[in-house]
């Protein structure tokens, strides 16, 4: 495969991945915001954790509503990772890769843009914003339907799966890590009826909470929600299913191409610097540090892969 064709299906999917976990993230501020006397004082937190804070800044300055917040993130031109942008981004890639997705992958795709362009033309006012979150989590499990009911598990799929999956493990993370900004103002917090309400909320909008319930019983709880959320192979939005996922595509290219690269010793380097941490342990070091290492090493293996795989040539 081309390495320009490649690239094209990696960013597709992380830019839908992206879309649907800003949805995630926007869900995270309005449900975050009603455990605080300030709900405003929330998307400091959100914005800061997805990294628009310093876009949002730039034309808006220190001042932080919700309203201009959810806008910022949904449907401003001005940030690159906007839902609107991103969404027309996997468009674009898209149409670049055509001849490589199947008919029913393209017209979701396309509709997707459509539907949301539709919808984003205009400020989402605050009665209508659930509504717009679900569509976009819609959407995107739609694409991955088709993807999984019509496309060949060949390279093409590894790729896809490769963007999604980078995308998600990143995203988890951030949501995660939106705990940390929330509760840095007030740490006596901590172990409180707030904290295990704010953990509880994070739960759900990873879509956790039924998982979650199964494995650990009705009653929220700190260290076994962030297990579940951080180490279990189960939970498709975990940090450790992601690592799992992305190992296992590497080694289909590796074996498609007769050939291992150096993205492929990082991620395996993945799972023994961070993943086959204990709970305690991952708490002991720090919750914060530890997921803005993952962050990065996610971050590296990303740019490895574009290398890799000569995404631009």
């Amino acid at each position: 495969m081309l390495g320009k064709t490649a690239g094209g299906l990696y960013w597709m999917f992380r830019y839908l991945e992206r879309s649907e976990n800003t949805a995630r993230m926007i869900a995270a501020g309005m449900r975050l915001a009603l455990t605080s006397p300030d709900g405003d004082e929330e998307w400091s937190s959100i914005l800061q954790s997805a990294t628009m804070d310093w876009g949002y800044q730039q034309k808006y300055g220190t001042s932080i509503t919700r309203a201009t917040a959810v806008d910022w993130m949904l449907r401003d031109r001005e940030n690159p990772s906007s839902v609107i942008n991103v969404v027309e981004g996997a468009r674009n890639n898209a149409r670049l890769v055509r001849t490589a997705l199947t008919r029913e992958v393209w017209e979701a795709v396309n509709q997707t843009w459509m539907l949301l362009r539709d919808l984003l033309k205009s400020h989402v006012k605050e009665s209508d914003l659930p509504y717009v979150l679900q569509v976009i989590r819609q959407q995107s499990a739609y694409v991955r339907g088709a993807v999984s009911g019509t496309m060949l598990r060949n390279d093409i799929h590894n790729f896809i799966r490769l963007g999604t999956f980078i995308e998600r493990a990143d995203n988890t993370a951030r949501i995660i890590d939106v705990k940390y900004f929330v509760l840095l103002p007030n740490a006596s917090a901590v172990g409180s009826t707030l904290d295990n309400v704010q953990w509880d909320s994070i739960l759900r909008i990873l879509s956790g909470e039924g998982g979650y319930r199964l494995t650990y019983g009705q009653d929220p709880r700190p260290r076994e929600i962030a297990q579940f959320l951080i180490l279990d192979r189960r939970m498709p939005r975990s940090l450790a299913y992601c690592g799992a996922v992305l190992a296992s595509n590497m080694q289909h290219l590796a074996r498609d191409y007769d050939q291992r690269v150096h993205s492929h010793a990082l991620i395996e380097a993945l799972s023994v610097t961070h993943l086959s941490r204990g709970v305690d342990e991952i708490f002991e070091f720090g919750l914060h540090e530890f997921l803005q290492d993952f962050m990065g090493f996610i971050a590296e293996i990303s740019a490895q892969i574009e290398v890799d795989y000569r995404f631009y040539e």
